[in-house]
């Protein structure tokens, strides 16, 4: 399955969540310009969040460079720029950004659950893993499943298969219904020659996906398969033929290449 590392933001946005391609409210852009050095650089941060989520980069981040110029020490604020930056490939100011991020507000887990991800996607895994693993010491840390799961994706990455296990486990533990962690156990214990482990996490993981992918589907029917459920393998094998004919996965069922 394809590593996909978790983005945690932890800012109360006064807008919420903008549509792809919609601005904000304008009573969010009046808020900005009134109240405190603090209540302008949230609400400049929380803009530039809602135009970060609809893809508006440049607009993103003039909002956030006003809030930092409201008040540098505002950590939500460095922590979204950092991403912005991280997007547009511009990797020394969002390493520099996260840094300051965490300097000013050294309990902010959101940043370093981001830096963390940050530094796995640029192969410096190890660096990587000791955020995510810094993140969850916050005992207010609202999703430390989140930055578990990263940590076992990046270790993963490190070949440190042990470790990664270990901090899936932990994810589930946190967040039993935590989808990559599901999957990438099921996944293991599949690879360990152990069907019944690996069904148990995929039936959870199941249950909380809306759309399984063809990597779900294929591994379910093979270790129906090796479970002797014949029903429950052809029921996988149809999904996926059905909903990914041209995927590999779909290629290798009709050629019987379950192993």
């Amino acid at each position: 399955m394809k590593a996909i590392f978790g983005i945690t933001l932890g800012i109360a946005v006064l807008v919420g969540c903008a549509a792809p391609g919609t601005a904000p409210a304008p009573q969010s852009s009046r808020a900005a310009e009134t109240g405190s050095a603090r209540d302008r650089a949230r609400a400049h941060t929380d803009l530039g969040v809602s135009y970060y989520d609809a893809g508006k980069l440049a607009i993103a981040l003039e909002e956030l460079n006003e809030a930092l110029r409201a008040d540098q020490s505002y950590a939500p604020a460095w922590g979204a720029r950092a991403l912005v930056h991280m997007d547009l490939k511009e990797d020394a100011k969002a390493e520099k950004d996260f840094q300051q991020a965490i300097r000013v507000d050294p309990n902010n887990s959101d940043s370093k659950n981001n830096y963390g991800m940050f530094l796995c996607q640029r192969k410096r895994g190890q660096e990587g893993v000791r955020q995510l693993l810094d993140a969850v010491k916050n005992p207010l840390y609202a999703t430390p499943d989140v930055a578990y799961k990263n940590a076992a994706l990046c270790s993963r990455g490190l070949g440190d298969a042990k470790s990664a296990e270990e901090y899936f486990k932990r994810a589930v533990q946190l967040n039993p219904r935590q989808p990559q962690a599901l999957y990438n156990l099921a996944e293991i214990s599949y690879a360990q020659d152990d069907p019944v482990a690996s069904k148990g996490y995929l039936d959870r993981y199941m249950r909380v996906i809306e759309a399984p992918g063809p990597e779900a589907l294929w591994l379910g029917a093979r270790l129906e398969r090796r479970l002797g459920n014949r029903d429950a393998q052809t029921n996988y094998a149809d999904a996926l033929r059905r909903k990914y004919p041209s995927s590999a996965e779909a290629k290798a069922l009709m050629q019987g290449r379950y192993e």
